[in-house]
């Protein structure tokens, strides 16, 4: 008898016997890697469920950057769409080599006829699929595998250079010759970019003559990628940066360019255009509607397995874009310039995935009169509210004025945080240092935050004060090293996140670092050299393990499961083997980092 894990999905559906004849009937085969499991247009003999290896699914009708379909991992099944057909219309083919357990088509079968049940997830799943498989083709799109898998150089263009000393009605001639909407210009410091919105700029609001050369319009700074980069990379970087096209660069040489379009063309589903609704919302309503999605859009990647760092980047860079456009529904765009939204917290560092409590304030340019400013940002924060933001429970909101202020208050404040030192200074400190701009004039918040770390820097009696929170919670482990089991759970926020994200803060402070995601944090320490780079690399994967985990929460309870449970409680009693095991293992790390901080900044003698 094989010692086969019938505890998920189809097989739950099937009573004790009837696992008990799946057992009994199964076989284990090897496929080497690159070998076809199962080839299309095959009958179908097998259901396929994978002990040890990697499946990709196949459509050989497709060309060849978009013929992925699926991608199957261990415990997953395939083939039973197959004998319920009666041949394959797909190749399955063994992405390194693997071990697959074989149900046989007869046993199947009659597992079909006497579980209802059993025989109907099969019938879904072939609809849901269709469907899937239906919107894919009309649009253009990939499935969620593909999307993860798909390279920048599966979807760029042939890039298009002309010489600097081009002609603006030359350009415009090559454009539409060519069909594209932007130019590279070759200069002798390296490329430029012209759009068609540039050289229409250029002729009716500049009254640039016909023969003005591009090499007096193409921008200098590109935003980039990498051909090896994934796609979806791109994507994050367009959205983040407000851009419809990136430049693929190998080296210095420009070797393709990825347009927007292109890639919400391949990325046709529904769940991935999220974005796109953003940036076409011409009202609040609109806006608010897209706002809805994002839920969505996290329960997809995270169905999905995508790697926490990507999700979190581009629900970072969304829900930047749906407050940056909020803002320019409600304030006068003649105060754009002179004033800076910015968001704190773990929006601020681009940790926050589902919508969580607001944290934002407001720079305003010392000289700025703008009567009626306090009313304007408590609209803001009630729309805020109406697109899913909850109000803070601290009030750190621009509703509140006492995070409102010019670049000469917002000094003060920091000066007079320095000079107190209690906890809820050291708290507005940590607050600042996470702070991002999101609209307006991200310069002035840029002065601020210069202001912040000019007045910080080599005073060790603040880093000092300022590391020793991460002492007020302890590490979630037993005497002997193992998990602590409490029914009502850990507080995996406060045990594994808190201390990560703030000991990396206090680092980030002495070193001078700017940037504010605690990942990108964790970079820049390894690259300066004050932290190992195994040791930066295990913080991040702590850090990623503990807010997967407490997402799982979050998304149960919005789904209406978890009961009153706390989002950030995690009950490792209703954890699988491997998650304790990963669980235990991060949390010595946190427990050694803690340690390490403590030496560092002499917590142990305070």
């Amino acid at each position: 008898m094989v010692d086969l894990d019938l505890s998920q999905p189809p097989f739950t559906l099937l009573d004790d016997a009837g696992r008990e004849r799946v057992r009994q009937g199964v076989d284990l085969a090897y496929f080497d890697r690159d070998e076809i499991v199962l080839e299309a247009g095959q009958p179908g003999e097998y259901v396929f469920l994978i002990h040890k290896g990697e499946v990709a699914e196949l459509d050989t009708t497709q060309p060849a950057a978009r013929e992925r379909l699926g991608h199957y991992t261990r415990g997953d099944l395939f083939g039973a769409i197959s004998i319920l057909n009666g041949k394959s219309r797909y190749r399955f083919r063994a992405e390194q080599e693997s071990l697959c357990y074989l149900l046989p088509k007869a046993l199947f079968l009659e597992l079909c006829d006497a579980y209802p049940p059993f025989a109907e997830f099969f019938r879904q799943t072939l609809a849901h699929k269709a469907r899937l498989l239906t919107e894919q083709r009309a649009e253009g799109g990939v499935t969620m595998a593909g999307f993860m898998l798909a390279r920048v150089d599966e979807c760029m263009r042939e890039p298009l250079v002309v010489a600097a000393g081009t002609s603006i009605a030359e350009a415009v001639s090559t454009i539409n010759e060519r069909c594209v909407d932007s130019l590279l210009v070759a200069r002798g410091d390296g490329h430029g970019m012209v759009t068609k919105t540039d050289l229409l700029n250029a002729l009716v609001v500049d009254e640039r003559g016909r023969d003005c050369p591009l090499a007096e319009l193409g921008r200098g700074e590109l935003i980039t990628a990498s051909p090896g980069q994934y796609l979806f990379e791109a994507l994050v970087t367009m959205t983040r940066h407000k851009v419809e096209r990136v430049v693929v660069m190998e080296g210095d040489n420009p070797v393709g360019v990825v347009e927007l379009t292109d890639v919400l063309s391949y990325f046709s589903s529904r769940s991935y255009v999220v974005g796109l609704q953003v940036e076409q919302a011409e009202s609040l309503e609109a806006l608010a509607a897209a706002s809805r999605r994002t839920p969505e859009l996290v329960r997809a990647l995270m169905a999905q397995g995508v790697k926490l760092r990507f999700a979190m980047g581009l629900l970072a860079a969304l829900n930047g874009r749906i407050i940056n456009k909020a803002w320019g529904f409600l304030v006068d765009e003649r105060y754009h310039r002179d004033s800076c939204l910015m968001v704190m917290g773990s929006e601020g560092r681009g940790e926050q995935i589902l919508k969580t409590d607001q944290d934002n304030g407001l720079v305003v340019a010392d000289d700025l009169a703008w009567p009626d400013r306090d009313a304007q940002m408590q609209r803001l924060t009630e729309t805020l509210i109406e697109l899913g933001y909850p109000p803070c429970p601290g009030n750190i909101m621009v509703s509140n004025p006492q995070w409102i202020g010019s670049v000469s208050q917002w000094g003060k404040r920091i000066a007079h945080w320095l000079a107190v030192r209690d906890g809820d200074s050291l708290m507005k400190l940590a607050i600042m240092l996470d702070s991002h701009a999101v609209a307006g004039n991200p310069a002035l918040l840029d002065r601020v935050r210069d202001e912040l770390f000019a007045r910080c820097a080599g005073d060790e009696l603040l880093l000092s004060h300022f590391a020793r929170a991460i002492l007020s919670f302890s590490t979630p482990l037993t005497l002997f090293g193992s998990l602590k089991r409490p029914q009502h759970g850990i507080d995996i926020k406060k045990g594994g996140i808190f201390p990560i994200v703030h000991g990396v803060r206090v680092m980030a402070l002495e070193r001078g670092i700017r940037v504010t995601s605690t990942l990108e944090r964790l970079d820049a320490l390894a690259a300066d050299g004050r932290l190992e780079a195994r040791f930066a690399e295990d913080l991040g994967e702590a850090l990623s393990l503990f807010t997967e985990l407490r997402l799982k929460q979050q998304l149960a309870r919005m789904n209406g499961e978890g009961g009153e449970r706390q989002p950030d409680r995690v009950v490792v009693q209703e954890l699988s083997s491997l998650e304790r095991d990963l669980l235990r293992e991060a949390l010595h790390i946190v427990k050694d980092f803690k340690q390490r901080l403590s030496h560092r900044f002499h917590l142990e003698y305070s």
